[in-house]
């Protein structure tokens, strides 16, 4: 764990998605995750993998135009959430109860546009392309906020396969 937080490095889709369950066996109920990243930096693909680390049996895919999936089914209920679209912070509100509810796992794609509503306890996760190419690496860097910051020696550990430094892999 660097003083950034958290950094990890993935090769492909599958690669992301398998780092992305790893992380999940640290994710509970009442848990927020938010990603942000340029489009297509695998925010979709990471919540892919959580998804189905945590028992979701259908195709996962961006709730872009949707805004809000959920997935009741799940050994975790999830709700997948994209704010790219939103214009203001009261359309986040008009979304539902279930969004950031105790009971359910709230995962944001786009978290920072609504940074004033997400709550103080919150994983966020920020993917970036290693390079300036679509099928490049990625780097994933993981921040824990609140109660959060106490869970990332547990998240680290899950994710040590896909540790990453400036110098190469930890």
């Amino acid at each position: 764990m660097s003083a950034r937080g958290l950094v990890l490095r993935t090769t492909s889709a599958a690669d992301t998605r398998s780092a992305a369950a790893a992380a999940a066996k640290t994710l509970q109920a009442g848990d927020v995750v938010s990603l942000t990243g340029e489009l297509g930096a695998g925010k979709t693909c990471f919540v892919q993998g959580v998804a189905k680390a945590i028992g979701v049996d259908r195709r996962v895919t961006s709730p872009t135009f949707m805004l809000v999936r959920r997935y009741d089914d799940a050994d975790i209920p999830l709700v997948h959430v994209d704010v790219y679209r939103l214009d203001r912070l009261q359309d986040v509100l008009d979304l539902g109860d279930e969004v950031m509810a105790p009971n359910r796992l709230t995962v944001i794609e786009w978290g920072d546009a609504i940074g004033a509503l997400l709550p103080a306890d919150r994983l966020e996760i920020e993917i970036r392309l290693a390079e300036d190419e679509l099928d490049a690496d990625r780097i994933l860097e993981l921040r824990g906020h609140g109660a959060w910051t106490d869970r990332l020696a547990e998240l680290e550990a899950a994710c040590a396969s896909w540790a990453w430094n400036d110098e190469g892999v930890a």
